[in-house]
């Protein structure tokens, strides 16, 4: 297939995306920017930003950040006594110098973060999901916190309360995803957490109405592997959601949406691909982007 768009968290989906670049000709990643932070004076974008590090091949060992970067800007904040929690090696910070110049210029997010992803050499599309800010809370004992403040200073801890999705009434899927997804051959929802990643996109007003009326098949990966999320907290926000971890869970999920769905299981009543979906080496990704695409084209129609 030529075109093909994917939607896409970090992890998981980024990982698909990065055998995705070398299997189809052009490439469009949709990324949450339900994530997204201000702080240290620039606009950071975590999704976008891991999706277009893995697509250079620059992602760096722990699965985020750059490879061999430095980590100056924050070591100086430590000295100084000032908050350095959310960490950003130099040249990532760099980056996002990049995305927050042209923002405070007047530019959309689809604008900025294209600067980055030409700045990193990457010949794919990624898209933010909107240019409109939405921002995920979650609550957890008691407690309603940003998504980045929960995740790194509670790291994580649950049990998960409450999913908000702030802003999000005002934001629009942009004009580049929306074209995107019109002119599609196949559209993959990634192996990224149903709910904080995967969610967030398909609650843009309009987004699940476009995918509908999209001519190209829309397939799922499940992001769960022998009954278990690879990396990160999925279990516990879809244990919130009423979500099973399982291909039937994400399938539920994504019910109305979907022609198939990729996982390690087998899955009645909707067409489906069994096959190890474990993204542990390039082969490995090669391998699942190769077979998702081709499952696509099985059932096209």
């Amino acid at each position: 297939m030529d075109s093909v768009v994917v939607l896409s968290g970090g992890s998981g989906g980024a990982k698909l995306a990065r055998g995705l670049a070398e299997a189809c000709e052009h490439l469009t990643v949709v990324a949450n920017t339900a994530d997204d932070v201000d702080i240290y004076g620039v606009h950071v974008s975590p999704d976008p930003d891991l999706v277009t590090y893995w697509l250079a091949d620059q992602i760096d060992e722990r699965g985020w950040g750059l490879r061999d970067d430095t980590w100056k800007v924050m070591e100086a904040l430590e000295r100084a006594g000032r908050p350095h929690w959310f960490r950003l090696g130099d040249r990532d910070l760099a980056m996002c110098l990049v995305r927050t110049e042209l923002l405070r210029a007047g530019h959309s997010l689809t604008e900025a973060h294209r600067a980055v992803v030409e700045a990193m050499g990457v010949g794919a599309h990624v898209l933010p999901m909107s240019d409109a800010r939405v921002s995920t809370w979650v609550g957890a004992r008691g407690r309603t916190l940003p998504f980045q403040e929960f995740m790194i200073l509670e790291r994580g801890e649950g049990p998960v309360e409450s999913v908000e999705l702030r802003g999000l009434e005002r934001a629009p899927p942009s004009d580049a995803v929306l074209q995107a997804i019109a002119a599609a051959e196949a559209i993959v929802i990634g192996p990224s957490n149903p709910v904080i990643s995967i969610g967030p996109i398909l609650s843009l007003p309009g987004m699940r109405e476009a995918l509908r009326a999209a001519p190209a098949p829309v397939v799922a990966v499940s992001p769960f592997v022998g009954g278990r999320s690879i990396k990160g907290p999925t279990e516990a926000f879809c244990e919130q959601a009423g979500i099973e971890a399982s291909a039937a869970g994400v399938a539920s999920a994504y019910a109305e949406l979907l022609d198939g769905i990729v996982a390690d299981e087998p899955l009645e009543d909707l067409p489906s691909l069994v096959t190890d979906t474990l993204m542990d080496s390039a082969e490995s990704r090669a391998r699942l982007a190769r077979e998702v695409l081709e499952f696509a084209r099985s059932v096209r129609g």
